[in-house]
């Protein structure tokens, strides 16, 4: 399986506005994805993070170049700070351990 942790923290309250905008539709398309295996969200720390598992790679790159995620995406660096991470593994991680993984490997945590 594939594994992807993000974690995002709006910029401020109008940012955080659109941030949400955003981020409904692209939640509510992945969970509905095909491959898709898990989608969650979770606040932690301040971060808003995503934990999804997909059965394969190719599954989920499906879903990241859909045109609803790339609009989010192209965004996401106006409005929020944070980064994703991913992995392949055996075993679905919990979401302390996804966290955790994502706390040690991730680019621009602050």
């Amino acid at each position: 399986m594939y594994v992807a942790v993000t974690a995002l923290k709006a910029k401020g309250f109008l940012s955080a506005i659109r941030f949400w905008l955003l981020a409904v539709p692209t939640f509510k398309q992945a969970t509905f994805s095909d491959g898709v295996l898990f989608c969650e969200v979770k606040s932690v720390d301040g971060f808003h993070h995503t934990l999804t598992a997909w059965e394969t790679k190719q599954d989920m790159k499906k879903f990241v170049f859909s045109p609803i995620h790339r609009k989010a995406m192209r965004v996401f660096p106006k409005i929020a700070t944070g980064s994703t991470i991913r992995y392949e593994t055996d075993k679905m991680p919990s979401w302390d351990e996804a966290v955790e993984i994502w706390r040690k490997t991730a680019v621009n945590y602050s």
